[in-house]
C-alpha cells in the first residue's frame, strides 16, 4: 500500500542561521541582479519545481536542465504543474550592439523581472493553448550559493553516471551508510516539506524494490546524518511513479509518520534535550495579553483617568502637531517592531517563542496571542488618529489641515518606512465612516491642500486595495513591517474588530484572495531577519522622544480612549462604545442631514 505525503505532517527543521544571511544578502542585491528576486530558484530539478507549486496561481522561475542557460518557469493552474520554457533571443541593435530578449510566445522583454512584473500585473495568460496565469510567486527558503551547490553537483553526477557503467570505492563506502541497495543520498529543504532524493544501484534497491535507478548523489553525509539523527520507525522511501522521467530516473520521497511538529510540541511538556550543556525547552504558549494598561504608567497621565479626559487630549494634541509626519511615522515603527517582535528581541524571547522573530511566530498555532495583540494595535491606532480628526472642534481649515497631516504621516509609513503594518491603521482611520462622512472637512482639503487629496485618492487609497486584494506589494528591500492584517484577520476572524466588507467575503475573489494571504504567511515567516535588518537600518541614529513614543503605545492609547477601568473591559464591548463615541462626534461637527 503506498503511502501518502501529507505537507501538514511533515517535521521540518528551519535553515541554519548561516543559510538565512546568506539568503538575506542575495535578496538584498539590485533588482537588476536575478539572485535578488525570491522567485528565483536557481538550477533546482523539475521534480523539485512540482512539489513547490501547490495552489492555484503559484509559480517560480527556475534554470532549465535540457537547454542550459535557458530558463524554465514552472507554474500551477488548473490543478496541474506547468513547465514553459522561456525562449531567449539575441537581438541586434545599431548594428554592433547587442541585447537579450526574454519571451513566452508573444511579447519580448528586456529582462526576466519585466517578463514577471507584466504577467502577474496584467493577468495575461501564458500561452494561448494552456489559458494559464500567475498570481502569486513562490518564494525560496535557501541561497542560490547552497542551492547550486547542491543540485547543479547532482545534476553533473547523473551526466557522469550516464557515461559510466561501474561504481567508484568511494561511492561504495557511502552507501554502507544508508540501506543497501541505495548508492547515495540528499535531503532538499524547501517551505514546509522535504524530500530524500536517492540514487540507486544498477541493480534493484533489495528493501524497495519499485525504486528505479536514480540520479541524485550528492551531500551524502548530510542526507545520512539526517537519517541517523531523525530516524523513526515510521518514516519511509517510497516513489512517486508519476514522476518518473523517460531515462529511468527515479523521483522519490521522504515521507513522514502521522506525529507533526506541532502534535510533538504539544505531547512534550518537559525539556526537549541538553547538548552542549544548554537546555533546550518546547515555546511557551502565551495565553495573555502583553498589553496591561491597568499597570501602565505615564508621565501624560495620572494613575486612575477617565475616558477621554480633557486635559490628556490636550496635551496630545499639542505633541503630535509639534511632529513632523517623518518623525511620527519613525516612532510608529519602533512602536510597532516591538510590539511585533521584529527586533530588540533577546535570546530569552527567542527561546520562549521558539523562534527568531515574531513574524514566523504569528503564523504558528502557538502564536495566537500575537496575534490577537497585533489586532489589538491596529484597532486602537486607527481609532486614536480618528479621535485626533474628530475631536477638532475648530474650523473646517483646521481639521483639513490635520487631515492632510495625517496623510503624510500615512505617505511616510508606506514609503519611507516600508511599515505596512501601521500604514494600514492610518489609512483605516481616514476610511472610518465616521471621518469619510465630514464632506466639508474633505472639500476644504481638496482646496487648501489638493496636493495630499491627490496622494490619498490617487496613490494611498488605491495601493491600499491592491494590498488587501494580493495585487501588490511592498518592495522586499524597503519593507520593515509586511502587510499581515488580513492574515490575521483570517486566522482570528472571530476577534477581528473593524466593520465592512473584505476583499476576501467578495464571492467572485474570495479563494484566491484568501490563498494569496495565507500563502503569503510563509514569506513573512522565512524573511524575519530582513525585515530586522531593513527596520534596523532605517532607525539607525533615530532618537525618540519619551513623550511622543508614548503617544503610539497601545497601553497609553487604550488609557486614554477608555480609562484606566474601560480600558480593562471586554474587548467587543470596548469596540462598540467607542463606534457609538465617534459616531456622536462625527454628527456633532457635521450634523446629518435629516430627509423628510
Amino acid at each position: 500500500m503506498p503511502f501518502k505525503f501529507c505537507k501538514e505532517k511533515f517535521w521540518l527543521e528551519p535553515p541554519s542561521e548561516k543559510l538565512r544571511k546568506q539568503l538575506e544578502e542575495e535578496l538584498k542585491l539590485s533588482g537588476t541582479n536575478l539572485k535578488s528576486h525570491a522567485w528565483y530558484h536557481g538550477c533546482i530539478p523539475w521534480e523539485v519545481s512540482q512539489s513547490l507549486v501547490v495552489n492555484h496561481g503559484d509559480f517560480l522561475i527556475r534554470d532549465s536542465q535540457s537547454s542550459q542557460g535557458d530558463f524554465v518557469l514552472t507554474s500551477r493552474w488548473e490543478q496541474k504543474t506547468l513547465h514553459f520554457l522561456i525562449k531567449k533571443t539575441v537581438v541586434l541593435s545599431s548594428g554592433t550592439y547587442t541585447r537579450v530578449q526574454y519571451c513566452l510566445e508573444g511579447e519580448a522583454f528586456d529582462s526576466l523581472p519585466a517578463l514577471v512584473h507584466f504577467y502577474v500585473g496584467s493577468q495575461a495568460v501564458l500561452t494561448r493553448w494552456s489559458g494559464a496565469q500567475i498570481h502569486r510567486p513562490v518564494n525560496r527558503t535557501l541561497p542560490l550559493s547552497y542551492l547550486e551547490t547542491t543540485f547543479c553537483t547532482a545534476i553533473n553526477l547523473k551526466s557522469c553516471h550516464q557515461r559510466s557503467d561501474g561504481m567508484s570505492g568511494e561511492e561504495r563506502v557511502y552507501s554502507e551508510n544508508l540501506h543497501k541497495g541505495v548508492r547515495s543520498a540528499f535531503l532538499y529543504k524547501s517551505n514546509l516539506t522535504a524530500y530524500c532524493y536517492v540514487h540507486t544501484l544498477t541493480s534493484p534497491c533489495q528493501q524497495h524494490p519499485g525504486l528505479k535507478t536514480g540520479f541524485f548523489g550528492l551531500s551524502v553525509c548530510m542526507a545520512t546524518q539526517f537519517l541517523q539523527q531523525h530516524k523513526r520507525p515510521n518514516v519511509h522511501l517510497n516513489q512517486d511513479p508519476s514522476t518518473s522521467e523517460t531515462d529511468g530516473s527515479s523521483y522519490t520521497e521522504l515521507y513522514p509518520g502521522p506525529q507533526s511538529y506541532v502534535d510533538r510540541l504539544q505531547a512534550e511538556d518537559g525539556p526537549l534535550k541538553v547538548e552542549d550543556g544548554n537546555m533546550y525547552l518546547p515555546p511557551v504558549v502565551e495565553s495573555v495579553s502583553s498589553f496591561k494598561p491597568s499597570r501602565y504608567q505615564s508621565s501624560l497621565m495620572p494613575k486612575e483617568n477617565k475616558p477621554l479626559e480633557v486635559g490628556i487630549l490636550r496635551r496630545v494634541k499639542e505633541l503630535l502637531a509639534e511632529l513632523d509626519p517623518r518623525s511620527a511615522a519613525k516612532h510608529i515603527t519602533k512602536a510597532d517592531c516591538m510590539v511585533a517582535r521584529i527586533r530588540d528581541v533577546t535570546p530569552e524571547v527567542q527561546k520562549r517563542m521558539g523562534v527568531s522573530s515574531g513574524m514566523e511566530l504569528l503564523t504558528l498555532p502557538h502564536g495566537q496571542q500575537l496575534r490577537l495583540d497585533l489586532l489589538e494595535r491596529f484597532q486602537t491606532m486607527a481609532t486614536m488618529f480618528a479621535v485626533d480628526v474628530l475631536g477638532c472642534t475648530g474650523t473646517n481649515e483646521e481639521r483639513a489641515g490635520l487631515l492632510h497631516k495625517i496623510i503624510q504621516i500615512a505617505a511616510e509609513l508606506k514609503s519611507t518606512m516600508g511599515n505596512m503594518f501601521g500604514f494600514a491603521a492610518v489609512m483605516r482611520a481616514l476610511e472610518l465612516p465616521q471621518v469619510a462622512r465630514l464632506e466639508q472637512t474633505w472639500m476644504t482639503l481638496r482646496q487648501r491642500h489638493t496636493e495630499g487629496a491627490i496622494l490619498y485618492e490617487k496613490t494611498l487609497r488605491p495601493f491600499m486595495k491592491s494590498l488587501n486584494e494580493g495585487r501588490e506589494s511592498c518592495p522586499l528591500s524597503n519593507t520593515t513591517f509586511p502587510h499581515v492584517l488580513p492574515l490575521l484577520s483570517l486566522l482570528e476572524k472571530s476577534m477581528a474588530g473593524g466593520e465592512g466588507t473584505e476583499p476576501w467575503d467578495m464571492v467572485e475573489v474570495g479563494v484566491d484572495v484568501v490563498m494569496f494571504h495565507l500563502g503569503a504567511a510563509r514569506t513573512f515567516a522565512q524573511l524575519g531577519g530582513i525585515y530586522r535588518s531593513n527596520a534596523e537600518n532605517k532607525l539607525q541614529g533615530f532618537q525618540e522622544q519619551a513623550e511622543v513614543l508614548e503617544l503610539f503605545l497601545t497601553d497609553f492609547q487604550m488609557r486614554l480612549l477608555w480609562g484606566s477601568r474601560g480600558a480593562e473591559e471586554k474587548q467587543a464591548l470596548r469596540y462598540a462604545k467607542f463606534d457609538q463615541v465617534l459616531t456622536a462626534l462625527s454628527n456633532k461637527l457635521e450634523p446629518p442631514v435629516r430627509t423628510h
